[in-house]
């Protein structure tokens, strides 16, 4: 794996190395030890998979806050997806920013997302499926969100929205009544 840092602080676009032979390939999509050489103390505790059925769906944007706020490590297994983070943590150089990459089923990316970063996506393609390893256990009472249209950001999303949960569409915006749990 190899890992490289984005314009988020704690945030990593991480490029698997697959091995090929006739049969296809194999390839390592996590190595705590790997993990651990860039700082990151990963440990799984739940992984999660969404199907996503057409263009343009927005899943987030998603955050837990402490005591069980989740580090995550997000791969699309089917299909493409634009994948964003906001860091919502007071204390970090990059608070308030927001990354958004492209991850590609054959493009073999990953993006790591560390807890204090809200995360959702939208699918480029009909048929989405997405992957993720999360650090902490889903916890209703302590899952927050924020706006996928929330001006305090300005995501450009790279598509129409056609579909998003109501949920989703109810949350706060972050600067009328949200406040960071982080540091």
């Amino acid at each position: 794996m190899k890992f490289k840092k984005t314009s988020i602080e704690g945030c990593y676009l991480i490029k698997l190395e697959p091995i090929q032979d006739k049969r296809g390939f194999f390839s390592r999509c996590f190595c705590q030890k790997e993990f651990k050489k860039h700082d990151l103390n990963f440990n799984v505790a739940q992984a999660n998979i969404s199907f996503n059925r057409f263009k343009g769906t927005i899943r987030g944007m998603h955050y837990q806050i402490p005591p069980r706020a989740e580090n995550k490590l997000v791969r699309c297994t089917k299909g493409s997806i634009y994948d964003v983070a906001i860091d919502i943590r007071k204390n970090s150089s990059t608070y308030k920013k927001w990354l958004g990459v492209e991850l590609i089923s054959k493009n073999h990316l990953m993006l790591y997302i560390p807890e204090g970063c809200a995360h959702g996506y939208q699918t480029l393609e009909d048929n989405c499926e997405v992957f993720y390893f999360v650090s902490e256990l889903y916890d209703p009472k302590l899952e927050r969100g924020l706006p996928w249209d929330d001006p305090a950001f300005g995501i450009k999303w790279p598509n129409p929205v056609t579909v998003i949960s109501e949920r989703d569409q109810s949350h706060i915006p972050f600067n009328k009544t949200q406040k960071s749990n982080f540091k």
